[in-house]
């Protein structure tokens, strides 16, 4: 964190021309003009993903700075990997003003994910067992060594391949037409057990639970699903999703990162078609092609400003928002990824983790559809000037909830027709088939910390803690991020 905060003060900026004007913003900081860029290493931490280091750097182009905070050009770069196998290869572009009266944003990215959290369907409707993965090298501070089954038990491999185009047109001042286009590839296995123990060679003899290496002959989730048939062969591989959509957005915020006040409020369809052919068949003949409903609204409700350097700013904020699937039938994998009308961030998962349901473990809910809030209190606590860079620091106490709105049917004695007689032994270990418990909410609560950079370069660290242990068997969960969630 220190390192991250050291890294964003020492950035340097360079700019095509010298700031010529003095005009100041509403918190009294000199306005920004010309180019405005620094290469930063990509250092942050992620509950679910660990440790992450690389590469990113964010460059401005503010023009004259009549618009500022607003810029004319973004274009961002990240090249990045985790200490949980996972990788992030991005290029953003993002501007108003290429196409006249026109947003335009261009995402291409790029994310391997060796141990992709797969924790069922339905939210609590599937039970999280932490006994099963949870390892400790000191068998001592392992609840039930006996019961321990893989530190990969919950995951499976998943690379992502996206390429987006989206594209925004004005209808009458804040009311907005949205349409976009692009591609989804996911590519789909059971993790890389070879690759993952590296150096560490599995010794039959000895108790998997003893060892660090990971054992290749334990079944996880992933590959159960498989057998018992809740996941399709034809979407067990992944596959190619080429897509299109369209909607309307209303948008009344005072600025887009981090406002003080104004909605964003958006409604659209997103049509995903499929196909391609694997090993097991063709997906669009299985019934993939599929469209989904997305509605969003944000509300920043001002509460306290002043010109002040310190608590200049109280504000308000929450988020409701929902996906449902409305035609066709969407592949498990794609129930992950929340659908939007611009691609802001890396990551879109859902519903848990960093980026959606702060505290709960990632992917905890998977269903065809879902709701979800975030309501949080963002105070500013202190802003100052560093050179000729303007900075901020705030203070965010937050509440994040979800539910499932359209849940997948398990049907007890159809799963167990299929199970081995281990599994059959402990299904109850497997599920919850009292329909109360897919409609149960999911809750968590945290507090988060925001260190800004001439009002559009913010670096977040969220801590959230869930209500209930089936959503985290840890007592909170940690996050060190880029930007506002919302």
């Amino acid at each position: 964190m220190i390192f991250c905060l050291c890294a964003l003060i020492g950035a340097p900026c360079i700019y095509a021309r010298k700031e010529k004007k003095q005009e100041v913003d509403s918190l009294g900081n000199k306005i920004k003009t010309g180019w405005n860029f620094g290469i930063l290493p990509s250092v942050a931490y992620d509950a679910d993903y660990g440790f992450q280091g690389g590469i990113l750097t964010n460059v401005y182009f503010y023009g004259d700075g009549s618009q500022y905070p607003e810029y004319i050009h973004s274009i961002y770069f990240e090249g990045a990997y985790t200490t949980k196998h996972h990788g992030i290869f991005r290029l953003n572009y993002d501007s108003k003003y290429l196409i006249p009266n026109h947003r335009l944003t261009l995402d291409a990215t790029y994310l391997p994910d060796a141990m992709c959290d797969f924790y069922g369907f339905n939210g609590y409707q599937s039970l999280y067992q932490s006994d099963w993965a949870v390892w400790n090298k000191n068998t001592e501070k392992m609840s039930n060594p006996a019961e321990y089954q893989s530190r990969v038990f919950y995951k499976y491999k998943r690379d992502l391949i996206r390429f987006a185009a989206d594209i925004e047109g004005t209808i009458y001042k804040g009311l907005k037409w949205n349409a976009g286009f692009g591609v989804l590839g996911y590519l789909i296995d059971i993790c890389n057990i070879s690759m993952l123990n590296g150096k560490n060679t599995y010794d039959d003899s000895k108790e998997h639970y003893e060892q660090k290496a990971l054992d290749p002959a334990v079944q996880g989730l992933y590959s159960k699903y498989k057998d018992w048939g809740l996941i399709d062969p034809a979407e067990s591989k992944g596959g190619w999703h080429p897509y299109a959509r369209a909607g309307i957005s209303f948008d009344t915020r005072d600025k887009r990162q981090g406002p003080n006040r104004g909605i964003y409020t958006d409604l659209f369809l997103t049509y995903s078609a499929a196909f391609n052919s694997t090993t097991y068949g063709n997906q669009a003949e299985a019934g993939y092609n599929h469209l989904q409903l997305n509605f969003t609204f944000r509300h920043y409700v001002p509460v306290w400003h002043s010109n002040a350097r310190c608590f200049s700013n109280i504000t308000f904020a929450y988020r409701l928002g929902t996906q449902n699937l409305i035609a066709g039938k969407s592949p498990f994998y794609m129930n992950n990824y929340m659908n939007t009308l611009f691609i802001q961030r890396v990551y879109y998962e859902g519903l848990g983790g960093g980026n959606s349901v702060r505290g709960m473990m990632a992917n905890r809910i998977l269903a065809n559809g879902f709701a979800f809030a975030n309501i949080e209190f963002r105070f500013r606590v202190v802003n100052f000037d560093i050179g000729r860079q303007h900075f901020f620091v705030g203070i965010n106490p937050f509440f994040d909830l979800a539910e499932v709105t359209q849940p997948y049917t398990l049907d007890k004695t159809q799963i167990m027709s299929r199970m081995s007689d281990a599994d059959k032994a402990q299904v109850d270990k497997f599920f919850d088939f009292d329909n109360k418990a897919i409609y149960r909410p999911h809750m968590t609560a945290g507090v988060g910390l925001k260190v800004g950079m001439n009002e559009n370069f913010v670096l977040s660290a969220d801590w959230a803690m869930p209500f209930d242990k089936q959503d985290n068997n840890k007592a909170a969960n940690f996050y060190i991020k880029m930007g506002y969630l919302f």
